[in-house]
């Protein structure tokens, strides 16, 4: 007989006093942490929620009543009854004591840095450091060195906090950096051979408290107050890791991680951070076109989704449908094909997987695409020839799927298919003979929300606007069923989620405002699915 599952005890509770703020964490919580819970920000540099305590920095000294010195806020624990005192004379004079010491060879070059605006060195010495220096020596001078991968490190911003060191021997399991040297003379440096080529090893730069780590790819790009942010999710594979875009005079300048313990804790990984561009792509459809004797020409948004159900009238809807639409896009399409008793189909690029070995469950998946659960669960096929099954008499839908991956045999049968509607965000070439072209927004400039591999459906939100009078996607499909007679009419994306949630059981009891920014998986959902 097999015993049934050991339940977790829940945690013991302790109550404290933080800055005259009564709190009730678990046990075993540091002080940091706790005062979090209190509304307020103990400064720190070496200490990280995602990685071993160190200790090394002392910035985060706090006053404990009846304790004989002043605790590391990063490696004490609470206790019942403690009283926290993180603004007291005491601490206030010990940590300005620490940002002279930091301050001593620190560059003041803030003006060239890319870190500015978002420097902790800045924040904290502005906050609570001395208004003047009483160093008057020369400072040190190191030059730049060029760690491998996207990673620059300036020595002299460096202010030996370790959180790189420990990010790649401790959550990357690649011990490439160490503390070299000792003293006034300490610098990080790299293991002999070996550099930051690692799939994950830019996330030493997010980690990075002051300027001393640099993304090469960022460098000199954007300051910090010049930048528009919007919560998003990592549209170039299945593990959906929570980001954040970034963007300055309309385009998409940087993509950071966005924490979500349930998906990718802090991290994101170098080949989805840097494959961003393809959000700012030139080539853009951005007007509806109509073919008429002379090939493709402008359109109105009216006449363009009158043409398009005109065509499909009758007639089955096979459709192609990329697997990095959202979930509103592709249930509207799923709509169509039940509506036209056809089918749908999609194709998804592979490539190598890389797991970060110190997370569990957290990789760079084979699967490059971010939302492969979402189109199955809602009736696409995956194959490698999604054509397969294309009739001569359909109507070909390719809905924002891109062609380069279907091979020259593929692409031949799509230029002799006589009907044919691109829903997209650009015109694929060669498809001159398309009946309408609908233009859609990217991913970066519509609301939505994807599924991951283990089914837990996120939200991603517009961080810049479409170009020309290219729409969302839910926008553009929900039109076109109404045209073929669908009495629905949505409004906003949330509407067309809302329809999803009450007819697919995956989805269900789900909404807009629960998902939140972390989003939500189905109890038990799909947790021992690979990748």
């Amino acid at each position: 007989m097999t015993a049934p599952p050991a339940v977790r005890a829940a945690p013991k509770m302790v109550t404290l006093t933080i800055e005259g703020r009564q709190v009730t964490v678990p046990e075993g919580t540091n002080l940091i942490e706790a005062a979090k819970v209190a509304g307020v920000l103990v400064p720190h540099y070496c200490y990280h929620p995602g990685l071993p305590v160190a200790g090394v920095c002392r910035m985060c000294l706090v006053d404990v009543e009846k304790a004989p010195k002043l605790a590391p806020g990063c490696a004490t624990a609470v206790a019942e009854g403690q009283v926290v005192h993180v603004h007291s004379e005491k601490a206030r004079e010990a940590r300005k004591g620490v940002l002279e010491m930091l301050l001593i060879n620190h560059p003041l070059d803030c003006p060239i840095c890319d870190q500015s605006g978002e420097c902790e060195l800045q924040d904290y010495t502005f906050q609570e450091g001395r208004d003047g220096s009483r160093y008057r020596e020369p400072k040190r001078f190191n030059p730049v060195e060029d760690f491998g991968g996207d990673v620059l490190y300036v020595t002299n911003r460096c202010i030996l906090c370790t959180r790189c060191v420990r990010f790649m021997d401790d959550v990357a399991h690649e011990p490439v950096l160490n503390v070299s040297e000792r003293g006034d003379r300490a610098t990080i440096g790299k293991f002999e051979g070996a550099d930051l080529t690692h799939p994950w090893a830019a996330n030493v730069v997010d980690l990075c408290p002051v300027g001393a780590l640099l993304s090469k790819d960022f460098l000199n790009k954007a300051r910090a107050w010049e930048l528009d942010r919007a919560a998003s999710v990592c549209p170039n594979c299945t593990q959906g890791c929570n980001s954040v875009l970034e963007v300055r005079d309309n385009v998409v300048v940087r993509m950071k991680p966005r924490s979500n313990e349930e998906v990718n804790h802090f991290y994101l990984c170098d080949a989805g951070r840097l494959d961003y561009r393809w959000l700012n792509r030139a080539d853009r459809a951005d007007q509806p076109l109509v073919h008429t004797g002379d090939g493709l020409e402008r359109s109105d948004w009216e006449p363009a989704i009158a043409r398009a159900a005109a065509v499909l009238a009758g007639k089955r809807a096979y459709v192609l449908a990329s697997p990095g639409l959202s979930n509103e896009a592709l249930f509207l399409l799923s709509q169509l094909v039940q509506r036209t008793g056809g089918a749908g189909a999609f194709r998804v690029e592979r490539g190598p997987e890389a797991p970060l070995a110190g997370v569990p469950d957290l990789a760079l998946r084979a699967e490059r695409a971010a939302n492969v659960m979402g189109a199955e669960l809602l009736g696409f096929a995956k194959g490698d020839a999604p054509l397969s099954g294309l009739n001569a008499d359909d109507v070909l839908v390719i809905a924002d799927h891109d062609l380069s991956q279907l091979g020259a045999a593929a692409l031949e049968a799509i230029d002799r298919h006589r009907a044919v509607i691109v829903i997209g965000t650009t015109l694929p070439a060669g498809l001159s003979h398309a009946a309408v072209v609908l233009p859609l927004a990217n991913v970066a400039e519509e609301e939505g929300t994807l599924t991951n591999l283990r089914g837990r459906v996120q939200r991603y939100f517009q961080a810049k606007a479409a170009p020309g009078l290219a729409r969302p996607a839910w926008f553009v499909l929900g039109d076109l069923l109404a045209a073929t007679g669908a009495t629905e009419q949505y409004w906003t994306p949330g509407e067309v989620f809302a329809a999803l949630a009450k007819g697919h059981p995956h989805f269900a009891g789900m909404h807009y405002d629960t998902l939140g920014l972390k989003g939500a998986a189905p109890a038990g959902a799909l947790a021992g699915a690979g990748a």
